[in-house]
Parts: C-alpha cells; sequence; structure tokens
C-alpha cells in the first residue's frame, strides 16, 4: 500500500507538476524552488538556477519595448518591496538563447509573523497569444493605416472624427480638423514621375506626424489631402498649430532625383460646432482649404481669417 502524501508533500507535487512555469525567491531574489513547468519553458533545469541569483543574467526578462527589467522595473523586487501582486507581459532568455513571450504574475511570500521574506512568480507561455497580437496589429495596420504614408487612411480617420463628434456633443469637448492639401502635386507628378511623387507625400506625411501632440491624429484623406483632428483646441490653438505645419513643410527641402526640391500646402481648418455632422465638418474645412488655394497657395484659412506667405 502506498504511503499517503502528508499536506506539504502534495502541495509540492501538485506545484512541480503544474503546466505553469513556478518558482521561489527569497528577499535578495536568490531562487529556491524551480518546477518542472519552469524547466519546460525555459529549459533550465533546477539544478542550473537554484542557489542562484534571477537576475544575475539568467533569464533576463525584457519588456516588450526592450527594457532589461531585471535592473530595473522587475516585477518580483516591486512585490518583495511593496506586497503588492502583478501581471506583465514580458520577454524571458530560453536557456538556448532565444527569448520566450510570457505572461508572469508575481505574489508575495509571508512567514508566520506577516514579514515579506521573498516572492513566487508564476509564468506561462504566451507565444500562441503573442503571435495572435502579431496578426491583430498586421491586421489593424492593413486595415486602418495608409500603405503609402504609414498615416490614418480615411477609414480610421473617419471613425476617429465620428467619436470625436460623439464625444462633443454628449460631453462637449470640443476639437478642431484641418484639411491640407500639396499645392502643385500634379506638377511634381509630371515633373519628376510618380514614384518621386510618392517620396514627396511619404516626407510631408512624416513632416507633419513629428510636429503634433500625441492625441492628435494624422492621415492621408486621399491623393495629396490630408486631414488632421485635433483635440480639445479653439480656434487661437488650432491657427497655431495650423500655422507650425504649414511653416515647417514651406522651409523643408526634399531631394528629388539629386535636386533640392521645396512643397508647400494650403490648409483649411475649422471648430466644431453644435450642428456639425461627418459631411458638414469635413465639407467647411475642406472649402477653407480651397479659400487658401484661390489666395495664391501656402496659406491657412480659419473660419474666414487667413494668414501665410
Amino acid at each position: 500500500m502506498n504511503k499517503p502524501f502528508t499536506e506539504s508533500e502534495f502541495h509540492k507535487n501538485l506545484i512541480d507538476n503544474l503546466y505553469d512555469g513556478v518558482y521561489f525567491v527569497d528577499e535578495s531574489r536568490l531562487i529556491t524552488y524551480w518546477n518542472k513547468g519552469a524547466e519546460r519553458i525555459t529549459g533550465y533545469r533546477p539544478e542550473d538556477v537554484i542557489g542562484k541569483f534571477c537576475h544575475a543574467n539568467l533569464l533576463d526578462h525584457v519588456s516588450e519595448s526592450g527594457d532589461h527589467l531585471c535592473k530595473d522595473g522587475c516585477p518580483l523586487m516591486a512585490t518583495i518591496e511593496d506586497g503588492a501582486a502583478r501581471e506583465a507581459q514580458v520577454h524571458l532568455r530560453h536557456a538556448d538563447g532565444y527569448r520566450v513571450p510570457v505572461l508572469v504574475r508575481t505574489t508575495p511570500i509571508y512567514d508566520e509573523q506577516e514579514n515579506i521574506i521573498g516572492a513566487v512568480e508564476v509564468f506561462s507561455n504566451n507565444r500562441s497569444l503573442f503571435k495572435m497580437k502579431q496578426r491583430v496589429d498586421k491586421l489593424e495596420r492593413d486595415v486602418f493605416l495608409d500603405a503609402l504614408t504609414q498615416l490614418a487612411n480615411r477609414k480610421l480617420l473617419e471613425i476617429k472624427i465620428g467619436s470625436a463628434l460623439q464625444e462633443y456633443h454628449q460631453h462637449h469637448i470640443s476639437f478642431g480638423l484641418l484639411f491640407i492639401d500639396v499645392d502643385h502635386f500634379k506638377s511634381i507628378n509630371d515633373t519628376y514621375g510618380h514614384k518621386e511623387g510618392d517620396h514627396v507625400l511619404r516626407n510631408v506625411a512624416q513632416n507633419m506626424a513629428r510636429h503634433l501632440r500625441g492625441t492628435d491624429i494624422c492621415g492621408r484623406w486621399g491623393g495629396e489631402e490630408f486631414v488632421v483632428l485635433l483635440p480639445e483646441l479653439d480656434l487661437n490653438g488650432l491657427s497655431g498649430v495650423a500655422e507650425k505645419l504649414r511653416g515647417m513643410i514651406a522651409s523643408s527641402s526634399i531631394k528629388v532625383n539629386g535636386e533640392e526640391v521645396f512643397v508647400t500646402v494650403s490648409i483649411g481648418g475649422v471648430v466644431v460646432r453644435e450642428a456639425d455632422t461627418m459631411d458638414s465638418i469635413i465639407e467647411r474645412a475642406d472649402q477653407l482649404m480651397y479659400a487658401s488655394k484661390q489666395g495664391g497657395r501656402n496659406l491657412v484659412t480659419l473660419e474666414g481669417e487667413a494668414s501665410g506667405k
């Protein structure tokens, strides 16, 4: 007859055979326990890691942005310091040298006096979820990004403008909108060819994107036309942004077939009104952009006001 497990033996056997990786560390992050799941996911055997510090260039947890968390931002260390459980998606180093995407959860370990004496990390292989996220990200890029400029495409702009209109009508959160057209673009295509014309559009797009806030949405409406959505801006703020974009583009040269080419844009800008719909706000901004064209190009026209040189 088999000898029954004690409670502690039962728990150890249970943890040993979990599919997820589990390891314990003491206050100094010295590894004191390593289960079979951890060995399966990382390739490290218990004798490879027990008695070694997890931060000593062993698992080398890296965030999705490439930061080495073992040196700064370690979830285990933070949990030992403040007793708070944590969850993070990281990449750890396999024994064979490649990176493994994992979801980690850290929990403090207490003694009988409720003092923190270490922590436990449970981690699961996140490869399938990581690959799915990559596929979703690619799908989103294909659906919502303009292939030429890598800015938002018209579909995404319409979604964002629709959301901004809803926010305005429900919570009175104002926003501005710029309609931008590259001046004499047909002449650029006719003179240098469509490939160089595409190069000009990419350059203009990148120039605009670099000089906007993180909350602003810049996208290609079609052809040589761009739209910029600017949350929480009044007419004065809109004027400042429009003039900055116009000036930056006008003062930047673009190499085209070895020549320095200077490009300008005409801009129309509006601030949302109570009665605005998607069509009406775009139409108003578009008409103001054409007013800039008729005024001599390289101009900003905002609600009947013109500026530029």
